[in-house]
Protein backbone atom coordinates (compact mmCIF):
# COMPACT_ATOMS: atom_id res chain seq x y z
CA UNK A 1 0.00 0.00 0.00
CA UNK A 2 2.87 2.41 0.83
CA UNK A 3 3.93 2.84 -2.77
CA UNK A 4 0.63 4.55 -3.52
CA UNK A 5 0.89 7.02 -0.64
CA UNK A 6 3.47 9.38 -2.16
CA UNK A 7 6.92 10.43 -0.99
CA UNK A 8 5.97 10.60 2.68
CA UNK A 9 4.54 7.17 3.41
CA UNK A 10 4.33 7.49 7.23
CA UNK A 11 2.50 10.81 7.34
CA UNK A 12 0.27 9.83 4.43
CA UNK A 13 -0.62 6.54 6.05
CA UNK A 14 -1.60 8.36 9.25
CA UNK A 15 -3.85 10.69 7.29
CA UNK A 16 -5.36 7.68 5.47
CA UNK A 17 -6.02 5.94 8.80
CA UNK A 18 -7.54 9.04 10.34
CA UNK A 19 -9.79 9.59 7.32
CA UNK A 20 -11.09 6.02 7.51
CA UNK A 21 -11.66 6.28 11.26
CA UNK A 22 -13.63 9.44 10.65
CA UNK A 23 -15.74 7.69 8.06
CA UNK A 24 -16.43 4.83 10.50
CA UNK A 25 -17.47 7.26 13.23
CA UNK A 26 -19.66 9.12 10.77
CA UNK A 27 -21.35 5.88 9.71
CA UNK A 28 -21.89 4.85 13.33
CA UNK A 29 -23.43 8.20 14.04
CA UNK A 30 -25.68 7.87 11.01
CA UNK A 31 -26.82 4.33 11.88
CA UNK A 32 -29.87 5.37 13.94
CA UNK A 33 -30.91 7.77 11.20
CA UNK A 34 -30.53 5.10 8.53
CA UNK A 35 -32.46 2.63 10.67
CA UNK A 36 -35.26 5.15 11.17
CA UNK A 37 -35.36 5.85 7.44
CA UNK A 38 -35.67 2.10 6.83
CA UNK A 39 -38.56 1.83 9.27
CA UNK A 40 -40.26 4.84 7.74
CA UNK A 41 -39.92 3.27 4.32
CA UNK A 42 -41.49 0.00 5.51
CA UNK A 43 -44.29 1.92 7.23
CA UNK A 44 -44.97 3.84 4.04
CA UNK A 45 -45.10 0.65 1.97
CA UNK A 46 -47.50 -1.05 4.38
CA UNK A 47 -49.73 2.02 4.49
CA UNK A 48 -49.81 2.13 0.69
CA UNK A 49 -50.81 -1.54 0.41
CA UNK A 50 -53.39 -1.16 3.17
CA UNK A 51 -55.00 1.93 1.65
CA UNK A 52 -55.28 0.32 -1.78
CA UNK A 53 -56.71 -2.99 -0.51
CA UNK A 54 -58.79 -2.32 2.60
CA UNK A 55 -62.06 -1.56 0.80
CA UNK A 56 -62.07 -5.04 -0.76
CA UNK A 57 -61.67 -6.77 2.62
CA UNK A 58 -64.84 -7.66 4.55
CA UNK A 59 -65.96 -8.90 7.93
CA UNK A 60 -67.95 -12.14 7.89
CA UNK A 61 -70.39 -13.20 10.60
CA UNK A 62 -72.25 -16.51 10.76
CA UNK A 63 -73.32 -19.35 13.04
CA UNK A 64 -72.52 -23.03 13.30
CA UNK A 65 -73.08 -25.82 15.80
CA UNK A 66 -70.76 -24.09 18.27
CA UNK A 67 -72.53 -20.72 18.13
CA UNK A 68 -71.71 -17.37 16.57
CA UNK A 69 -68.47 -16.86 14.71
CA UNK A 70 -66.67 -14.07 12.92
CA UNK A 71 -63.87 -13.92 10.41
CA UNK A 72 -62.48 -12.08 7.42
CA UNK A 73 -62.83 -12.44 3.65
CA UNK A 74 -61.96 -10.52 0.50
CA UNK A 75 -63.47 -9.92 -2.93
CA UNK A 76 -61.78 -11.60 -5.87
CA UNK A 77 -63.96 -10.15 -8.64
CA UNK A 78 -66.40 -7.24 -9.17
CA UNK A 79 -69.41 -9.56 -8.91
CA UNK A 80 -69.27 -10.04 -5.15
CA UNK A 81 -67.31 -13.33 -5.02
CA UNK A 82 -65.47 -13.73 -1.71
CA UNK A 83 -62.68 -16.02 -0.59
CA UNK A 84 -62.34 -16.88 3.08
CA UNK A 85 -61.14 -19.68 5.35
CA UNK A 86 -63.05 -22.94 5.61
CA UNK A 87 -63.23 -22.36 9.37
CA UNK A 88 -65.30 -19.23 8.65
CA UNK A 89 -67.51 -20.17 5.70
CA UNK A 90 -67.16 -23.91 5.22
CA UNK A 91 -69.75 -25.30 7.60
CA UNK A 92 -71.54 -22.21 8.89
CA UNK A 93 -75.06 -20.91 8.24
CA UNK A 94 -76.79 -17.54 8.18
CA UNK A 95 -73.70 -15.96 6.67
CA UNK A 96 -73.69 -12.15 6.66
CA UNK A 97 -71.00 -9.98 5.07
CA UNK A 98 -70.29 -6.49 6.38
CA UNK A 99 -69.29 -4.48 3.31
CA UNK A 100 -68.86 -0.74 3.90
CA UNK A 101 -71.87 0.55 5.81
CA UNK A 102 -74.10 -2.27 4.54
CA UNK A 103 -74.68 -5.88 5.56
CA UNK A 104 -75.43 -8.49 2.92
CA UNK A 105 -76.56 -12.11 3.17
CA UNK A 106 -74.10 -14.38 1.38
CA UNK A 107 -74.44 -17.79 -0.21
CA UNK A 108 -71.78 -20.46 -0.05
CA UNK A 109 -70.47 -21.60 -3.43
CA UNK A 110 -67.60 -23.82 -2.32
CA UNK A 111 -66.63 -25.44 0.96
CA UNK A 112 -63.33 -27.28 0.54
CA UNK A 113 -61.85 -28.72 3.72
CA UNK A 114 -59.02 -30.21 1.67
CA UNK A 115 -57.57 -26.79 0.86
CA UNK A 116 -58.94 -25.01 3.95
CA UNK A 117 -60.95 -22.36 2.09
CA UNK A 118 -64.54 -21.46 1.26
CA UNK A 119 -65.92 -19.30 -1.53
CA UNK A 120 -68.98 -17.13 -0.92
CA UNK A 121 -70.97 -14.69 -2.99
CA UNK A 122 -73.22 -11.71 -2.32
CA UNK A 123 -75.35 -9.69 -4.71
CA UNK A 124 -73.54 -6.40 -5.24
CA UNK A 125 -70.99 -4.68 -7.44
CA UNK A 126 -67.76 -4.70 -5.48
CA UNK A 127 -64.09 -3.76 -5.53
CA UNK A 128 -61.69 -6.67 -5.74
CA UNK A 129 -58.08 -7.54 -5.08
CA UNK A 130 -55.66 -8.50 -7.87
CA UNK A 131 -54.20 -12.01 -7.63
CA UNK A 132 -50.41 -12.31 -7.43
CA UNK A 133 -48.03 -15.16 -8.23
CA UNK A 134 -47.50 -17.05 -4.98
CA UNK A 135 -44.67 -19.01 -6.63
CA UNK A 136 -42.59 -15.80 -6.58
CA UNK A 137 -42.54 -15.74 -2.77
CA UNK A 138 -39.24 -16.59 -1.11
CA UNK A 139 -37.89 -16.83 2.41
CA UNK A 140 -38.05 -13.40 4.09
CA UNK A 141 -40.35 -11.93 1.42
CA UNK A 142 -42.29 -9.07 3.08
CA UNK A 143 -46.07 -9.51 3.22
CA UNK A 144 -49.08 -7.68 4.67
CA UNK A 145 -52.22 -9.33 6.07
CA UNK A 146 -55.42 -7.28 6.28
CA UNK A 147 -58.17 -8.50 8.56
CA UNK A 148 -60.82 -7.75 11.17
CA UNK A 149 -59.34 -8.76 14.55
CA UNK A 150 -61.82 -9.33 17.38
CA UNK A 151 -64.58 -6.71 17.01
CA UNK A 152 -62.18 -4.03 15.80
CA UNK A 153 -61.92 -2.20 12.49
CA UNK A 154 -59.98 -3.45 9.49
CA UNK A 155 -56.28 -3.68 10.39
CA UNK A 156 -52.97 -4.29 8.58
CA UNK A 157 -50.28 -6.58 9.98
CA UNK A 158 -46.76 -6.64 8.54
CA UNK A 159 -44.62 -9.77 8.49
CA UNK A 160 -42.27 -11.93 6.46
CA UNK A 161 -42.34 -15.36 4.92
CA UNK A 162 -40.83 -17.83 7.37
CA UNK A 163 -41.08 -20.99 5.30
CA UNK A 164 -43.03 -23.25 2.98
CA UNK A 165 -44.25 -26.36 4.77
CA UNK A 166 -46.01 -29.55 3.75
CA UNK A 167 -46.42 -30.75 7.32
CA UNK A 168 -46.72 -29.38 10.83
CA UNK A 169 -46.37 -31.33 14.10
CA UNK A 170 -45.84 -34.51 12.06
CA UNK A 171 -49.13 -34.10 10.19
CA UNK A 172 -49.18 -33.57 6.44
CA UNK A 173 -51.19 -30.94 4.61
CA UNK A 174 -52.75 -31.65 1.22
CA UNK A 175 -50.47 -29.06 -0.38
CA UNK A 176 -47.57 -26.82 0.64
CA UNK A 177 -48.63 -23.92 2.87
CA UNK A 178 -46.99 -20.55 3.42
CA UNK A 179 -45.69 -20.07 6.97
CA UNK A 180 -45.79 -16.34 7.65
CA UNK A 181 -44.39 -14.54 10.68
CA UNK A 182 -47.66 -12.68 11.18
CA UNK A 183 -49.24 -12.44 14.61
CA UNK A 184 -52.77 -13.29 13.49
CA UNK A 185 -55.59 -12.63 15.92
CA UNK A 186 -59.08 -14.01 16.42
CA UNK A 187 -61.39 -12.87 13.66
CA UNK A 188 -58.64 -12.73 11.03
CA UNK A 189 -59.12 -16.22 9.59
CA UNK A 190 -59.69 -15.78 5.86
CA UNK A 191 -57.69 -12.55 5.66
CA UNK A 192 -55.77 -11.88 2.43
CA UNK A 193 -51.98 -12.00 2.58
CA UNK A 194 -50.56 -9.49 0.08
CA UNK A 195 -47.16 -8.75 -1.37
CA UNK A 196 -45.90 -5.17 -1.48
CA UNK A 197 -47.37 -4.76 -4.95
CA UNK A 198 -50.81 -5.07 -3.36
CA UNK A 199 -51.51 -8.49 -4.88
CA UNK A 200 -53.04 -11.35 -2.91
CA UNK A 201 -50.57 -14.21 -2.61
CA UNK A 202 -52.24 -16.22 0.16
CA UNK A 203 -55.28 -16.74 2.39
CA UNK A 204 -54.73 -16.87 6.14
CA UNK A 205 -55.95 -20.29 7.33
CA UNK A 206 -54.91 -20.85 10.95
CA UNK A 207 -52.43 -19.62 13.56
CA UNK A 208 -49.50 -21.49 15.12
CA UNK A 209 -47.02 -20.96 17.96
CA UNK A 210 -49.46 -19.14 20.24
CA UNK A 211 -50.47 -16.82 17.41
CA UNK A 212 -46.95 -15.57 16.76
CA UNK A 213 -47.15 -16.99 13.23
CA UNK A 214 -49.73 -18.44 10.88
CA UNK A 215 -50.28 -20.65 7.87
CA UNK A 216 -51.71 -19.33 4.61
CA UNK A 217 -52.88 -21.22 1.55
CA UNK A 218 -50.95 -20.02 -1.54
CA UNK A 219 -53.19 -18.31 -4.09
CA UNK A 220 -52.01 -20.79 -6.70
CA UNK A 221 -53.78 -23.51 -4.72
CA UNK A 222 -56.81 -21.31 -4.01
CA UNK A 223 -57.13 -20.54 -7.71
CA UNK A 224 -57.14 -24.27 -8.47
CA UNK A 225 -60.21 -24.64 -6.24
CA UNK A 226 -61.87 -21.62 -7.83
CA UNK A 227 -61.11 -22.79 -11.36
CA UNK A 228 -62.66 -26.18 -10.64
CA UNK A 229 -65.83 -24.48 -9.43
CA UNK A 230 -66.04 -22.16 -12.43
CA UNK A 231 -65.55 -25.04 -14.88
CA UNK A 232 -67.46 -27.85 -13.19
CA UNK A 233 -69.59 -26.32 -10.44
CA UNK A 234 -67.63 -28.28 -7.83
CA UNK A 235 -64.10 -29.05 -6.67
CA UNK A 236 -62.66 -32.00 -8.61
CA UNK A 237 -59.41 -33.37 -7.14
CA UNK A 238 -57.67 -35.81 -9.46
CA UNK A 239 -55.98 -39.11 -8.66
CA UNK A 240 -53.63 -41.40 -10.56
CA UNK A 241 -52.94 -44.01 -7.87
CA UNK A 242 -49.13 -44.15 -8.05
CA UNK A 243 -47.33 -45.21 -4.86
CA UNK A 244 -43.74 -44.07 -4.43
CA UNK A 245 -40.76 -44.63 -2.15
CA UNK A 246 -37.59 -42.63 -1.56
CA UNK A 247 -34.35 -43.92 -2.98
CA UNK A 248 -30.96 -43.49 -1.32
CA UNK A 249 -29.56 -42.27 -4.63
CA UNK A 250 -30.31 -39.06 -6.46
CA UNK A 251 -30.93 -39.61 -10.18
CA UNK A 252 -31.54 -36.58 -12.41
CA UNK A 253 -32.10 -34.61 -9.19
CA UNK A 254 -34.89 -36.96 -8.03
CA UNK A 255 -34.93 -39.56 -5.27
CA UNK A 256 -38.53 -40.68 -5.96
CA UNK A 257 -39.08 -44.20 -7.29
CA UNK A 258 -42.42 -45.74 -8.27
CA UNK A 259 -43.10 -48.72 -6.02
CA UNK A 260 -46.60 -49.86 -6.99
CA UNK A 261 -50.04 -48.82 -8.20
CA UNK A 262 -53.42 -48.78 -6.50
CA UNK A 263 -55.70 -51.48 -7.85
CA UNK A 264 -57.92 -50.16 -10.62
CA UNK A 265 -56.20 -46.78 -10.66
CA UNK A 266 -55.37 -44.79 -13.82
CA UNK A 267 -51.68 -45.37 -13.16
CA UNK A 268 -51.99 -49.15 -13.17
CA UNK A 269 -52.44 -49.45 -16.96
CA UNK A 270 -50.62 -46.28 -17.99
CA UNK A 271 -47.31 -47.74 -19.12
CA UNK A 272 -45.50 -46.62 -15.96
CA UNK A 273 -43.54 -49.35 -14.20
CA UNK A 274 -42.30 -50.06 -10.68
CA UNK A 275 -38.69 -48.89 -10.49
CA UNK A 276 -39.24 -45.85 -12.72
CA UNK A 277 -37.66 -42.69 -11.29
CA UNK A 278 -40.32 -39.99 -11.14
CA UNK A 279 -39.10 -36.70 -12.60
CA UNK A 280 -42.18 -34.59 -13.28
CA UNK A 281 -45.93 -34.53 -12.71
CA UNK A 282 -47.63 -32.04 -15.00
CA UNK A 283 -45.53 -28.88 -14.86
CA UNK A 284 -44.02 -29.64 -11.45
CA UNK A 285 -40.54 -31.09 -11.06
CA UNK A 286 -40.25 -33.93 -8.56
CA UNK A 287 -37.24 -34.12 -6.26
CA UNK A 288 -38.52 -35.88 -3.14
CA UNK A 289 -41.71 -37.70 -2.02
CA UNK A 290 -43.36 -34.57 -0.56
CA UNK A 291 -43.22 -33.04 -4.06
CA UNK A 292 -45.52 -35.83 -5.23
CA UNK A 293 -48.12 -34.93 -2.62
CA UNK A 294 -47.94 -31.25 -3.53
CA UNK A 295 -48.17 -31.90 -7.28
CA UNK A 296 -51.11 -34.25 -6.76
CA UNK A 297 -53.14 -31.42 -5.23
CA UNK A 298 -53.25 -29.73 -8.63
CA UNK A 299 -54.57 -32.74 -10.54
CA UNK A 300 -58.12 -32.46 -11.85
CA UNK A 301 -60.42 -35.44 -12.32
CA UNK A 302 -61.04 -36.46 -15.96
CA UNK A 303 -58.17 -34.32 -17.21
CA UNK A 304 -54.95 -35.55 -18.79
CA UNK A 305 -51.70 -35.13 -16.90
CA UNK A 306 -48.25 -35.78 -18.44
CA UNK A 307 -45.89 -37.73 -16.19
CA UNK A 308 -42.18 -37.99 -16.94
CA UNK A 309 -40.00 -40.79 -15.57
CA UNK A 310 -36.48 -42.06 -16.05
CA UNK A 311 -36.16 -45.72 -17.07
CA UNK A 312 -32.85 -47.36 -17.91
CA UNK A 313 -31.25 -43.99 -18.44
CA UNK A 314 -33.94 -42.67 -20.80
CA UNK A 315 -36.66 -40.14 -20.11
CA UNK A 316 -40.15 -41.43 -20.89
CA UNK A 317 -43.35 -39.34 -20.86
CA UNK A 318 -46.75 -40.91 -20.29
CA UNK A 319 -50.11 -39.11 -20.34
CA UNK A 320 -52.66 -40.30 -17.79
CA UNK A 321 -56.29 -39.26 -17.39
CA UNK A 322 -56.79 -38.59 -13.69
CA UNK A 323 -59.79 -40.13 -11.93
CA UNK A 324 -61.84 -38.66 -9.11
CA UNK A 325 -59.99 -38.95 -5.83
CA UNK A 326 -61.66 -41.80 -3.89
CA UNK A 327 -60.56 -40.57 -0.47
CA UNK A 328 -61.86 -37.08 -1.20
CA UNK A 329 -65.22 -38.44 -2.23
CA UNK A 330 -65.51 -40.47 0.98
CA UNK A 331 -63.92 -38.20 3.58
CA UNK A 332 -63.57 -34.74 1.95
CA UNK A 333 -59.83 -34.89 2.75
CA UNK A 334 -59.50 -32.35 5.59
CA UNK A 335 -56.52 -30.05 5.35
CA UNK A 336 -55.48 -30.44 8.94
CA UNK A 337 -56.00 -32.87 11.80
CA UNK A 338 -58.62 -32.46 14.58
CA UNK A 339 -56.15 -30.70 16.89
CA UNK A 340 -55.49 -28.06 14.27
CA UNK A 341 -59.19 -27.84 13.48
CA UNK A 342 -59.72 -26.82 17.10
CA UNK A 343 -57.04 -24.17 16.70
CA UNK A 344 -58.86 -22.91 13.62
CA UNK A 345 -62.15 -22.89 15.56
CA UNK A 346 -60.67 -20.66 18.25
CA UNK A 347 -58.94 -18.54 15.62
CA UNK A 348 -62.07 -17.58 13.74
CA UNK A 349 -64.25 -16.80 16.78
CA UNK A 350 -64.57 -13.19 17.83
CA UNK A 351 -66.10 -13.86 21.25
Amino acid sequence: MLEFLGSRPVQSFRRYKALNMGMVLLMLGAAPLLAQQGLDSISSEVARVFDSAKNAVVRIEAEDEHGKLAGTGFFIDPSGTIMTAYAVGGESRDIVVEFGVNRYPAERLVADARSGIAILRLTATTPWLPIGDSDELKMASPVVAIGYPMDLSVTPTFGMIGGFDLKYLNQYFSTTLIRANIAAQRGEAGAPVLNLKGEVVGILIFPIDNRTACYALPMKAAQKVRTDYVRFGEVRPGWVGVNVIESDELVHDSSVVIQSFAEGSPGADSGLQPGDVLLRIGSMAIHSPPDVLNASFFLTADEDVPITVLREGKEISVTITAAEHPTYLQQRLPLFAPANREDAQRFRDSD
